[in-house]
């Protein structure tokens, strides 16, 4: 009797560690999947493309981000950088923060593989003082998913 318990408690240990091991797998499995949803570079259509420069560029300040989504690999064009660094210099000067934010998203095909986005992009103070918006339009090419190519302040 003694000898039989042996065996079974051995096999018991060897299915619990089995199925902890298929569980650690699955949760690596599912973290991966979350991982790369979360990080993936969205170029499917031209506004989500345009949107998501925005988020990087203006709003999180991730160049590396930006360099993903524009054309030449550069995180901006002059217009666009001249912007936030006005911002980011007016928010060393005053110790503020500038947040932000843009309106709808207006895509205008001219080509299969070219299109123009305009939205109005705002920007305000943290505490409510002061908010001012521009136009802007961004050319964006089917490069192997959109990217942007050029951003530029309307009048």
């Amino acid at each position: 009797m003694k000898g039989a318990t042996g065996p079974r408690k051995r096999l018991i240990l060897v299915l619990a560690a089995g199925i902890v091991a298929l569980l650690c797998l699955g949760g690596g499995g599912i973290a991966f999947v979350l991982y790369d949803q979360e990080t993936r570079v969205d170029r499917e259509d031209p506004d989500q493309v345009v949107s998501s420069y925005l988020r990087a560029y203006l709003v999180n300040r991730d160049d590396e981000r930006a360099k993903l989504l524009t054309c030449d690999g550069q995180p901006a064009t002059s217009e666009i950088a001249t912007l936030r660094g006005d911002v980011e210099s007016r928010e060393r000067r005053y110790t503020m923060n500038v947040a932000f934010s843009w309106g709808s998203l207006q895509v205008q095909p001219s080509s299969d593989d070219r299109a123009t986005v305009q939205t109005e992009v705002r920007r305000a103070v943290s505490d409510g003082s002061e908010a001012l918006s521009d136009r802007w339009s961004f050319t964006v090419e089917d490069r192997d998913g959109w990217r942007v190519c050029s951003a530029t302040k309307l009048p």
